[in-house]
This record gives C-alpha cells, sequence and structure tokens, in this order.
C-alpha cells in the first residue's frame, strides 16, 4: 500500500503548492477563469430560451387534456372543422361533462398585427375565438385584472405575456379587428402556458369578423381520465362522419415547441462550441505559461524523487479548478440576470409571437458547469504533458 500511498500524496502535495502560488499568476490566472465564465454565461443564457418555450408548452397542456384537429393538420392554422363536426366530437365517450354539458371548446385561431413594445414592429399576435367551456380546459385559467368579456359582444381579453409584450393590450385600450375597434376588458393567467400570449374573443362574435360561418379550427376537451383517451380516439376515428386527427394535449404541444426549441438549443450550443474552443485556447496560455514560470519548482521536485504522474495531475487539478471557478461565476450570472426575464419570439408552428420567460433549471446549471470543466480539461492537459516531460536537468539550469 506504500507505493499508492505515496503517489496520492506526492498529487495532493504538488496541488496544493500549485494552488498556493496561484496569487503570482493572478492576471493570467483571471483572463482564464473570465473567459471560461463569459461562455458558460453566454451557452446558459441562450438555452434557458430554449427550456422557456419548452416549458411554456409543457405548462400549456394537462394529462386528460385533448386536442382534435382536422386529418392530416398539423397545426390549427392548418385545420377546419365544421359545427356538425364540432357536435360529434362533444358527444364522443370519455369527454368530462358538467351541468352545461360536455366540456370541450370549439376554438378558431386568427392573427392580428401588434407592435412590439420593446422594438416597435409589428408582430404576429394569435386572436383566439373560443367557447364557453374554453375557462374550464385551458389550464388553470384565471382575470387577474378586469373582467371576463360578455358572450355575444366584441369585448376581449388579453393574456399577462402579450399585454406586457405588446403595445396597446393593456385593459381600457382597444384593438381594430375587421376595421372595427374591440375593447380590451381583462388581463388573464393561464398558469405560463401558450395562452398567456394570445387575445380571446367569444367565437361567435369572430365568425363573423373573418366570414368564417359556422367553423371552427380546433376543440380543445377534458377527458374524464387520462386513461379515457384511446375509447375517445377510437370512437372519432372509426366515426365516418368524421376526418380529424385526435391528441393528447401534452403531445400536441410537444409537436408545436419541437422545431422551434431544436432551433434554439442548436444555435446554443453552436455559440458555446465556437466561444469554448477560444476559452481553451486561453486556458492553454494560462497553463503554459504556468509551467514555464514554475519549470525549475517542477524540475526540482523530479530530482526529489517526485513522479510524472503527479506532476500531469496536479496541473490538471489547477486548470479544473479555474475552469470550475468560471464555470460557477457564469452559471450564477446567467442565473441573475436572465433567469424568469420575458421576451417574445416567433413560433413557427403558427407563425404567431410566443411569448415566455427565460428559465435557467439546476439541470442547465450543471451543464454549464461541466462544460467549463471539459474547457478546463483540455486546456490543462498539454501543458500538463510538457510539465512531466520538462528535462530535469535543462530545466534546473533556467534562470
Amino acid at each position: 500500500m506504500a507505493g499508492p500511498f505515496n503517489w496520492f500524496s506526492q498529487v495532493v502535495s504538488i496541488s496544493a503548492f500549485n494552488v498556493r502560488t496561484l496569487p503570482q499568476r493572478l492576471g493570467s490566472s483571471l483572463t482564464a477563469v473570465l473567459g471560461v465564465a463569459g461562455v458558460v454565461a453566454v451557452m446558459v443564457a441562450v438555452l434557458s430560451i430554449a427550456h422557456g418555450i419548452l416549458r411554456a408548452m409543457e405548462s400549456s397542456s394537462a394529462p386528460e387534456n385533448v386536442v382534435v384537429l382536422r386529418s392530416g393538420a398539423t397545426a390549427e392554422m392548418m385545420s377546419v372543422l365544421g359545427g356538425n363536426e364540432v357536435d360529434y366530437i362533444s358527444e364522443a365517450p370519455g369527454i368530462a361533462r358538467n351541468e352545461a354539458g360536455a366540456i370541450a371548446s370549439a376554438e378558431l385561431f386568427v392573427i392580428i398585427d401588434v407592435k412590439k413594445v420593446s422594438t416597435d414592429t409589428d408582430a404576429n399576435v394569435p386572436l383566439r375565438g373560443v367557447t364557453r367551456p374554453a375557462p374550464e380546459v385551458h389550464q388553470e385559467f384565471r382575470i387577474v385584472e378586469g373582467r371576463m368579456f360578455e358572450w355575444g359582444l366584441n369585448e376581449v381579453i388579453v393574456g399577462v405575456g402579450a399585454s406586457r409584450e405588446f403595445k396597446g393590450l393593456s385593459v381600457g385600450d382597444s384593438i381594430e379587428v375587421a376595421r372595427e375597434q374591440w375593447p380590451i376588458v381583462g388581463v388573464f393567467e393561464a398558469g405560463g402556458g401558450i395562452s398567456e400570449s394570445e387575445i380571446w374573443v367569444d367565437a361567435a362574435v369572430l365568425q363573423p369578423a373573418y366570414r368564417r360561418g359556422n367553423s371552427y379550427q380546433a376543440v380543445y376537451a377534458k377527458l374524464e381520465s387520462p386513461d379515457d383517451f384511446q375509447a375517445f380516439k377510437d370512437a372519432l376515428t372509426a366515426d365516418p362522419r368524421l376526418n380529424v386527427r385526435p391528441m393528447r394535449e401534452e403531445d400536441y404541444y410537444a409537436e408545436q415547441s419541437e422545431m422551434l426549441y431544436n432551433l434554439v438549443t442548436g444555435l446554443g450550443l453552436l455559440i458555446a462550441v465556437i466561444m469554448g474552443f477560444g476559452a481553451v485556447f486561453g486556458a492553454l496560455n494560462t497553463m503554459y505559461t504556468a509551467v514555464a514560470a514554475r519549470a525549475r519548482e517542477i524540475a526540482t521536485l523530479r530530482a526529489l524523487g517526485f513522479h510524472s504522474g503527479p506532476v500531469v495531475i496536479s496541473v490538471l487539478i489547477e486548470s479544473l479548478l479555474l475552469a470550475l471557478t468560471g464555470g460557477v461565476i457564469g452559471a450564477g450570472l446567467a442565473w441573475l440576470m436572465f433567469d424568469g426575464f420575458s421576451a417574445a419570439t416567433l413560433n413557427w408552428s403558427s407563425f404567431s409571437q410566443l411569448t415566455f420567460a427565460f428559465y435557467v433549471s439546476v439541470p442547465l446549471l450543471i451543464q454549464g458547469i461541466v462544460f467549463a470543466l471539459v474547457i478546463g480539461f483540455f486546456g490543462g492537459l498539454f501543458p500538463a504533458v510538457r510539465a512531466a516531460r520538462l528535462p530535469v536537468a535543462d530545466a534546473l539550469r533556467e534562470q
């Protein structure tokens, strides 16, 4: 056991010596730390956009909720359902009911132009026509300012996300629809979900405004239990009067978010990799400088009987420690500056704006710190090998 113990004690001794001499190389060490911190902060910030979008989509769904579109449609914009088809869907087995009937909301989806608060540019904002069961179907719906619109009137309510990100969407303002001014009478929340990006109005009012007749684009419904989905789906797909695509709501929103999530995630990782190369070179420069400055000390240790392995490990430990410090700083800055930050982006599935909040999750912070350690490992590997291969005689002669 003496051999392994001696090897380990050498690693500890050299590593402790390296750490104690860090103040002597404060400038180059800070450069490496700040470089890694910048990479991690940017990576975590960009990826928190994707996580925020995914969280908004997930918050929009419930296990017992379903969405029904026209067969072949992948989004509401491409779907059309007649009023009689809506009636057949509402009669399907498994749908939850209350004293007013089936908890199934037939809905319209159109887009209007509204200006962004941040850029004063035009943005496509969803205007959703809903029916009376909508507040019970959509997750955690509640009015937080003003009141619910009156059914049959051209009054609208606005999601908190849309009210925050776009101009002229406060209670008391009005929006132009079909050359008429429709007053905003309330602001609502929906559990942080995608509905908070929308403007709601009575579907019966929206239909004539856009000459839709007795048609809708989707039916959102609540089942008595998530286990009822298969029976519900089988009944609709077997009905010769219908040509529809029933989906679990969570699957529908996962499908809607996939393109945008992959786009943002891919962009974030690409930026992180490009910046990571720069940070690796910064770490290489720092560690090569450190090895050169301590060439005589390392050679002295080798002459005293210290092995090459502990020298390599000690230099790697120093590099990883600097990278870890930078990673923690970068992750912390990203969390402080971006977690919960509100924004809006284009949802490519519906070509309308989606409001969301950046979400810096714990797994994302860990991912950033692990990436920092990868930078530190590669930044310290080659200098560590060089330190172990320094000719003892030549290094001792250096002044």
